[in-house]
């Protein structure tokens, strides 16, 4: 008998602790890739971008007249001076693409960091919106790692997620 009842209240006491789990998911790549904060960014870095080019650009149209001056006046050089010049010019042309090379991998660090950060705060942002909204889980997904094959469209947050997230940003701005 005394089993029986222990059976019972144990029995009890397992349904009322199952909760029912409330599970949502996002499309990562939509969010991340439509968060404005991130469109802003990527605008901001386009222009940073394209004044880069247009630095480099003309760094290399000075060069290259140099050289062609240059060439104009190597016949009239002696070859041991020409010889000078050519090395002086191409001494020249390495310290330039160094230091392409050495602004432009830290324009993409730059860019890579500000990125990584935005990631990080819409990874908060959904952590904060499951609890704030009572939801047991969140899942990600993506087009590189599809970690949800299947959801009720009730269950994706996607869109509820990045309006939540962008009117968040507006507010902070």
């Amino acid at each position: 008998m005394k089993n029986i009842i222990y059976v019972i209240v144990l029995a009890l006491f397992v349904t009322s602790c199952q909760e029912q789990a409330k599970i949502g998911f996002v499309d990562n790549g939509k969010v991340i890739n439509d968060f404005q904060e991130k469109l802003d960014l990527e605008a901001k870095f386009k222009i940073k971008e394209d004044a880069f080019r247009k630095k480099f650009d003309s760094i290399d149209k000075a060069f290259q007249e140099e050289v062609q001056k240059f060439q104009a006046e190597a016949n009239s050089m002696t070859q041991a001076k020409a010889q000078e010049k050519y090395q002086v010019l191409g001494q020249k042309r390495q310290m330039q693409d160094q230091q392409k090379q050495m602004e432009a991998q830290q324009f993409q660090q730059e860019f890579q960091t500000k990125i990584d950060t935005l990631i990080v705060k819409v990874k908060k942002f959904v952590s904060e919106y499951g609890k704030k909204n009572g939801y047991t889980y969140i899942l990600g997904t993506s087009d590189a790692a599809s970690t949800v094959l299947y959801g009720k469209e009730e269950n994706d947050l996607t869109e509820t997620i990045l309006d939540a997230l962008n009117a968040e940003s507006k507010m902070t701005e």
